[in-house]
């Protein structure tokens, strides 16, 4: 989620710098979990109060990188490393994605995309820790399962910074690469929102987003659209200020999970609650006040996106044929 929202190549890991990740007391692969959500709490517990604020272009931000890569690395993934730089008021920064691909039973590419930098404000735990959260634990539940489609993970560097690390990431894809993309799920900010949310195309495009609702009805979770109470964003869609941006200009479909909402403010889904208004970009964003002002939410946040995402990529080809 980058700052505000509008108003009316690829450098291999090399085993040294395996040697170099940062050794943490939780691993994804030993963490045994009594329920779903458990280990994205525990992957957001860790981005938010060890590591902190993942501001871009900072040692604390390349610190996360490289313990996603270690992360992902422990699921029997092998991510690369995407270095990039971006010039803002004449300075330059450096940043980096962080790429794995899974493969599945067809060559197609499903990619699934969240930022892990944050602002210097709070601790980044909605924003976006919880959305890293749920991507691993959706990884680590299909790690044995052949998906229909190639997933590929992209952890965005520098979103906060204006989409440097996807509108980079967009920018060196191919053609081919683009045409060989069925979708692109993004997930940015799922914990402090009242409300659960999946947005997509307008039209046939949407595919993503209605199959992912139907899987929430399934499992009797809330989970809704935007209900297009504001003409600039109508109904089912959203603004472009989130990483699914730059693939949606590229033509690719998205589906965007979020927890906002959309009934309030500006109806433009940037005061995500009522009790306290926007919690991304201020220090509210931590799990001790999350926890405390709304009991319960983000565990139950977790597991709903967690649940829908988990089937959503294993089953996308029923609805994307």
């Amino acid at each position: 989620m980058i700052a505000s929202r509008p108003r009316p190549w690829k450098l291999l890991l090399t085993s040294a710098l395996s040697l170099s990740l940062l050794i943490t007391p939780f691993s994804i692969a030993s963490a045994k979990p009594k329920d779903t959500g458990e280990t994205a709490y525990q992957q957001v517990q860790y981005l938010s109060e060890n590591i902190g604020p993942r501001v871009a272009g900072t040692v604390a931000e390349k610190n996360a990188s490289q313990y996603l890569a270690t992360q992902l690395q422990v699921l029997g993934l092998h991510p690369t490393i995407q270095n990039f730089s971006y010039t803002r008021k004449e300075v330059t920064y450096q940043s980096q994605n962080v790429i794995a691909t899974k493969k599945g039973k067809s060559n197609k590419v499903l990619i699934i995309g969240a930022h892990y930098d944050s602002v210097s404000t709070g601790k980044g735990a909605d924003d976006n820790g919880s959305s890293i959260g749920v991507v691993l634990e959706t990884l680590k539940a299909l790690s044995k399962k052949k998906t229909p489609y190639t997933v590929k993970v992209i952890f965005f560097g520098a979103e906060e910074a204006g989409l440097q690390g996807s509108k980079y990431y967009v920018s060196k894809m191919t053609d081919e690469e683009k045409k060989n993309t069925v979708g692109m799920i993004n997930l940015d900010s799922l914990i402090a929102g009242d409300n659960m949310y999946v947005y997509g195309d307008q039209g046939s495009q949407g595919k993503l987003r209605d199959f992912a609702l139907k899987i929430a009805k399934k499992h009797k979770i809330p989970m809704s659209t935007n209900p297009g109470l504001n003409p600039e964003y109508p109904a089912g869609t959203t603004g472009d200020w989130s990483d699914h941006s730059p693939f949606k200009a590229a033509g690719i479909p998205y589906a965007y999970f979020e927890a906002t909402n959309w009934e309030i403010g500006d109806l433009d889904g940037y005061t995500q609650t009522v009790k306290h208004g926007a919690i991304w970009h201020t220090a509210k964003d931590n799990l001790t006040f999350l926890e405390q002002e709304f009991p319960g939410r983000v565990q139950t946040h977790l597991k709903s996106f967690t649940t829908v995402l988990t089937e959503l990529v294993a089953k996308a080809d029923k609805e994307l044929q």
